[in-house]
């Protein structure tokens, strides 16, 4: 691999204090792209940005910023202009999931997966198209799930909001390829995080920086080569 393909390039990760986002955005500051990650608490994102700058020589940058809200999406996108000049990729991984059968489902519920995992997307994407056209292209990738293909019960709010993603993903595709801009989703099975309910430790998982690894690998694709979907799932899930 090329350990120094992303420099003088900058890139934003949604959701990038924990998990799969803080996975991704240490390695992309370890390649040599400048780094703005964003979560919802301030505790959170400094600690982050702490624990990447400490590992990397990258350049990390942070801001709280819930993606379900605009303007607040409106107002981390200013504080990547003011910090980097320029935005060369978005990796749209904010993300929650709460699992309930749909008639237990409160409205509060429903609004806080769909404006997170779809409108947040949108908020985002909305945002970094017109900054990726200003510098001639750029890539959106977009962290789904399996669970965007393949229902569950429990799953009607966390299924519509990636299922939701996965037809945003790819029509934005369509609609921007003409620009140099690809879009690329991700659906990862079974993760070892603590995302939702759920606790880290199961060796049987995918590891966060698996994922991470497979971002890498899109971003280095030629520009005249594009990989619209990854499937990405366990090699022995537990029977």
């Amino acid at each position: 691999m090329n350990t120094r393909f992303l420099e003088q390039r900058s890139a934003i990760v949604t959701g990038g204090t924990r998990g799969i986002g803080l996975a991704v955005a240490k390695s992309l500051a370890e390649v040599g792209a400048a780094v703005a990650i964003c979560g919802r608490k301030q505790d959170d994102v400094d600690r982050a940005v702490y624990e990447i700058s400490s590992q990397t020589e990258g350049k990390i940058v942070g801001k709280t910023a819930d993606v379900s809200n605009s303007e607040q999406v409106t107002e981390l996108f200013r504080f990547v202009d003011e910090a980097f000049g320029s935005l060369d990729i978005l990796i749209n991984n904010a993300g929650v999931g709460i699992f309930k059968p749909a008639a237990d489902l409160t409205l509060e519920d429903w609004h806080r997966v769909i404006d997170t995992n779809l409108t947040g997307a949108f908020y985002c994407s909305h945002e970094a198209l017109p900054r990726l056209r200003q510098r001639g292209g750029g890539y959106i990738i977009n962290m789904s799930s399996l669970a965007g293909k393949n229902p569950f019960a429990g799953g009607a709010a966390y299924n519509a909001s990636k299922f939701g993603l996965n037809g945003f993903s790819e029509a934005m595709m369509l609609d921007h390829r003409y620009d140099y801009i690809r879009v690329s989703y991700i659906m990862p099975g079974s993760v070892d995080t603590q995302f939702g309910s759920h606790t880290t430790g199961a060796e049987w998982k995918i590891a966060p920086e698996d994922i991470s690894a497979v971002v890498l690998m899109l971003l280095q694709m030629p520009q005249r080569t594009l990989v619209s979907r990854v499937e990405i799932r366990p090699s022995k899930p537990k029977k």
